[in-house]
């Protein structure tokens, strides 16, 4: 039996019983592998390159581990237990193309698989290079009622059941008297993942996280000390530790995000950082975001160098391979998204910010639709996801290589639109005349400087990381490499 059917044919309750088992979880982690396996790199029905699939693979079978781990190590809460094993698991990492089936059959591509959602801008911080530019002082916020509705209809209309949030402070959300946490609550068959700097994670608050079961905190880091304390404020870091430590007593599991610049970048990539992360505080996953030059006092000057991003990618290839974690690039991840996610791609997300305004990504500050808007007119998520300006979006995703035969799929170490393909990106601006979601990204937009230095970037880092691609992911030898 299929072990989708078996999953469905099985209450969330005796799930969770049997996978609180260890010979069982054992058996069903490792039969999902062999599947993973299979579909990736056997069948591979998508007819993806080869070698792109066996690093998707590994990197799947690293969540898969990840989250054994989180089921084992016995510090997890029963309610976190039950989610992990009804919501992740059930909802993510298993059926999603069953869920999908109505759209697709409908729309003849998959959905989405979820959103980032800032509901407010405010932070208690103030941390050099914010993309959005929050601070104690921002008032803007989404209403708790469309936040809520967002929610229930990307279930409704994609069969997407996992929510990332973003901020501002995500704790500091509050419309009609209530938190964030409050929409956690009423949406239980969802799995949230949080970022947040942390520095409200008392004990009361990882003890509220662990009976709801259904999120995850990602939090900020810098690097150590020293690193977070810079760019965060000092104190910022030993408030984490205490957050982390919190989190840990209740039973919650969390990961750690990391802003990449040219000045943290050697930290980063040192085998002490993910071992006092991973190991020492029990971190069971790791984002990175290489600073983009949005937000607050943009500068390209902050950006990792391209020969910098080349070692940070080699790095991080070694820590998947050896150290068998969870660390996902947003840049040089690539070839494991099989490139750009955003704008609603098929498995990727768009992006919702405090006013409500709908942006490709949360690193692409331009928008035409905003949500209260749509649901004014009596329109849905739906209208957006097939505007004009998203479709041009994903054609050129499909044209660079999420739709290409193997052979013509591009560098997808460079997949990035805004990042790493910024005059194809201003052109679709430009186009589409999008409007710049805040002041930072209208000078951006207007900067002929920053506009040829971002350009310039781009081909840099493709120079610099084309051999590597043609070689692990292509299978091509170095003469063979034009």
């Amino acid at each position: 039996m299929e072990l989708n059917t078996l999953w469905q044919k099985l209450s969330p309750d005796i799930l969770n019983f049997l996978l609180q088992r260890d010979f069982v979880r054992k058996m069903v982690l490792k039969k999902a592998e062999e599947k993973l396996y299979h579909s990736f790199v056997v069948q591979n029905e998508e007819n993806r390159p080869p070698l792109v699939q066996e690093a998707r693979c590994l990197m799947l079978k690293n969540l898969l581990q990840t989250v054994n781990k989180a089921l084992s190590d016995g510090r997890i809460a029963p309610n976190v237990f039950k989610a992990i094993t009804g919501n992740f698991i059930g909802r993510l990492l298993l059926g999603e193309e069953d869920r999908a089936a109505h759209f697709f059959t409908k729309n003849g591509i998959y959905p989405p698989a979820f959103l980032t959602i800032s509901p407010t801008k405010r932070c208690n911080l103030f941390c050099t290079g914010c993309y959005a530019s929050s601070s104690s002082g921002s008032a803007e916020t989404l209403s708790y009622n469309v936040l809520n509705r967002i929610i229930r209809e990307k279930k409704e209309l994609w069969g997407s059941y996992f929510n990332v949030i973003s901020g501002g402070e995500p704790l500091l959300y509050r419309d009609q008297g209530k938190g964030l946490l409050d929409v956690v609550e009423e949406n239980r068959d969802c799995y949230f993942m949080m970022y947040t700097n942390s520095t409200l994670i008392t004990k009361d608050v990882a003890n509220r996280m662990a009976e709801l079961g259904n999120i995850t905190p990602a939090i900020s880091v810098e690097g150590f000390e020293k690193e977070t304390d810079a760019r965060r404020g000092k104190g910022v870091y030993a408030k984490i530790m205490r957050a982390m430590d919190n989190l840990a007593e209740a039973g919650v599991p969390f990961g750690v995000s990391v802003t990449a610049t040219r000045y943290n970048t050697d930290i980063i990539m040192a085998d002490e950082f993910t071992d006092f992360y991973f190991n020492k505080k029990g971190a069971i996953y790791g984002w990175v975001f290489q600073y983009m030059p949005i937000g607050r006092s943009i500068t390209v000057d902050l950006m990792i160098t391209p020969e910098q991003r080349l070692a940070l990618f080699k790095n991080e290839q070694r820590m998947i391979k050896e150290s068998k974690i969870f660390l996902v690039d947003f840049w040089n991840g690539g070839p494991y998204a099989l490139g750009c996610i955003s704008a609603g791609r098929p498995g990727g997300y768009f992006y919702i910010d405090w006013n409500g305004n709908m942006a490709p990504c949360a690193f692409f500050p331009y928008y035409l639709s905003n949500i209260n808007d749509i649901y004014r007119e009596g329109k849905t998520l739906n209208d957006v996801l097939f505007s004009p300006y998203f479709e041009s979006i994903r054609k050129w995703q499909n044209d660079y290589g999420y739709r290409q035969p193997p052979e013509k799929v591009n560098n997808l170490i460079v997949p990035c639109l805004i990042r790493d393909h910024f005059d194809s990106a201003h052109s679709i601006i430009k186009t589409f005349d999008a409007k710049p979601l805040d002041e930072n990204a209208a000078q951006a937009l207007q900067d002929e400087d920053y506009r040829r230095r971002m350009a310039q970037y781009g081909k840099d880092v493709h120079l610099l990381t084309r051999d590597v691609w043609e070689a692990e992911f292509m299978g091509k030898k170095q003469e063979d490499v034009a």
